[in-house]
């Protein structure tokens, strides 16, 4: 085994979008692991959209990734030293090793990865935090009922896919609104969307919501917001009465720093209104999904076996090498993804 790894970190926080320049590679010493610890060498890791929040130094749930710290994510691979009981050499598990080649990890906050089962990329993805976050989301504050109308932005991604197939097997409409003909198309044949809306061929909420009432007659009973811009302007006006918006996320918005500059001389905005209701936890429903991983085991029993049998469909989207990790991502935020988005290391 090599004494270096590689690792991406943080060279500088962005002004927006961020760029190359916000990245840098670099070697470091394969570290040693301790007493109930184990060192992994990453075939995966997962890029999501969360981790333009961590880039950002503005209060939120969760503390930003330092200048010159690693950056954060999730990653599955092999076991190659152990230095804990129950945890062999030549196991999968799967934790929150960042981005780099090589981690050490207390086992607490891992979990094992049977490759027999499956992919074990399903880790980072449909059986992960974005699969858990769309069911979870769903089902416990959409409350979803056969008849009813859904709305589901970033549709072909890992979240807004999950979210729609799911509420699809339960008898609802689903509408999937996505970037480009290819993913609208891939929404309806691949994952049984009933319709799907290409946002880019529409200039403003006024249009887009014009394009919705034809799909949606009835009004929309539950929008699962994962995006927020243009996309929730056009669907706040159509809601039912008793309608149901769980928040997981606000895409469209991540590039404006945050909203974390300055953020208590800021007016109540609607990107700082929505955002608050996400990171605080409100009642209108905004959540974050790591504090229910009490309920991954329910998650895992209801949907692995409805992957297994292809009612529960897959998209992937593996970009090669550590090294292009940073504009697979600038790309993510920008919607230059078609499925979950991983590296691979191996």
């Amino acid at each position: 085994m090599s004494d270096t790894m590689k690792q991406i970190v943080l060279a500088s926080r962005p002004d927006g979008a961020p760029s190359a320049d916000n990245f840098r590679l670099e070697e470091a010493a394969v570290p040693t692991p301790g007493d109930g610890e184990v060192l992994v060498r990453v075939h995966y890791m997962s890029l999501d959209p969360y981790m333009r929040g961590r880039m950002d130094d503005a209060k939120s749930y969760a503390a930003p990734v330092p200048i010159d710290g690693k950056m954060e994510g999730a990653a599955v691979g092999e076991i190659i030293e152990s230095k804990a009981d129950g945890f062999e050499v030549g196991e999968f598990v799967m934790g929150g090793f960042g981005w780099a080649t090589h981690a050490v990890a207390p086992t607490a906050g891992l979990a094992k990865v049977d490759p027999d089962t499956a992919p074990i990329t399903y880790s980072l993805g449909v059986l992960g935090m974005p699969g858990f976050t769309g069911w979870f989301g769903l089902t416990e504050y959409g409350r979803p009922k056969e008849g009813e109308t859904l709305v589901v932005a970033a549709a072909t991604g890992p979240v807004g896919s999950m979210v729609g197939q799911v509420a699809k097997s339960l008898g609802l409409r689903v509408v999937g609104i996505a970037g480009g003909p290819e993913k609208c198309k891939l929404a309806v044949d691949h994952f049984g969307f009933d319709a799907c809306l290409d946002h880019h061929a529409y200039d403003d909420a006024g249009s887009l919501r014009k394009a919705l009432k034809e799909e949606c007659p009835k009004g929309i009973d539950i929008y699962f917001e994962n995006v927020g811009g243009k996309v929730l302007e056009a669907v706040l006006p159509m809601m039912n009465q008793h309608g149901r918006i769980p928040i997981c996320g606000m895409i469209a918005w991540y590039n404006e720093g945050g909203l974390g500059a300055n953020a208590a001389e800021q007016t109540l905005t609607g990107p700082k209104l929505w955002r608050t209701i996400l990171v605080n936890f409100l009642s209108v429903n905004g959540f974050i999904i790591s504090n229910h991983w009490n309920r991954i085991g329910e998650f895992h029993k209801a949907i692995a076996p409805k992957i297994a049998d292809g009612s529960i469909a897959v998209q992937e989207d593996i970009t090669e090498g550590l090294e292009n990790a940073p504009e697979a991502f600038i790309k993510l935020l920008t919607g230059g993804n078609t499925g979950k988005a991983i590296v691979k290391l191996i």
